[in-house]
C-alpha cells in the first residue's frame, strides 16, 4: 500500500472492473492493493463482490482477468482425462499450449466436496512458467494430488482438428488417462 489516498467502496470497486477490462495482461490482487492504497484482502473482499453481481471476473494463477469476449470467436472446447505424476505437470502444460491449445481450467472428483476447479487459463509457455513457478513459490499442491494424478482439464482451440492433435500428443506422451 502506498500513502496515497484511500479509493473507497463503490468508487474501487468500479475502478477495478474498469482496469479490468482495458488489461491485456492479468492484475494481481497486489497490484490492484497498491492502485487503489487497500490491503489486498480489500481487492479480495471486492473481487468476491464483484462476482456476486455476475461480473464475468476470473481468478488466475496470474491475476484477476475480465473474461468478456471482445469480439465473439468460434472456439471449441474439450474435457480431457489426464494422469501424472506433479512433477509432469509443467511437460503436460507445454505440450497442450505449443500445439496452440488454451489450457483452461483443472477439476478434480473430491470424495468429500465433490467436484472441484480450478482455473489455470495457460496460452503459452510464459504463461506455463509463471504458473509453475507460483505453484512452487507458494509451496501449493496440484488438485490431483488429491486424486493420486487423476483429473481433468478442459482445452480450448480455434479448430477442432487442434484439440485432436493435442489428444494424440498426450496419449504419445503417457498422459492421458486410458481405459
Amino acid at each position: 500500500m502506498t500513502s496515497g489516498k484511500k479509493i473507497l467502496g463503490e468508487e474501487r470497486r468500479k475502478l477495478i472492473l474498469e482496469w479490468l477490462q482495458t488489461s491485456k495482461e492479468p492484475l494481481t490482487g497486489s497490484e490492484l492493493a497498491n492502485r487503489s492504497n487497500v490491503s489486498r484482502q480489500v481487492i479480495v473482499n471486492d473481487i468476491t463482490l464483484l462476482k456476486a453481481r455476475n461480473e464475468p471476473i476470473i481468478a488466475t494463477s496470474q491475476g484477476y482477468c475480465y473474461f468478456a469476449p471482445a469480439v465473439p470467436e468460434q472456439w471449441f472446447e474439450r474435457s480431457i482425462a489426464c494422469n501424472h505424476e506433479p512433477e509432469d505437470a509443467k511437460a503436460e502444460l507445454n505440450l497442450l499450449v505449443d500445439l496452440g491449445v488454451l489450457v483452461k481450467d483443472v477439476k478434480i472428483e473430491h470424495p468429500v466436496y465433490g467436484d472441484l476447479t480450478a482455473s489455470i487459463m495457460v496460452a503459452n509457455r510464459k504463461e506455463v512458467a509463471q504458473f509453475i513457478q507460483r505453484v512452487n513459490e507458494t509451496n501449493a499442491a496440484y488438485l490431483s494430488q488429491l486424486t493420486e494424478g487423476v483429473h481433468l482439464h478442459t482445452i480450448a482451440a480455434r479448430e477442432e482438428r487442434t484439440l485432436d492433435e493435442a489428444e494424440a500428443a498426450l496419449r504419445q506422451a503417457g498422459f492421458l488417462l486410458v481405459e
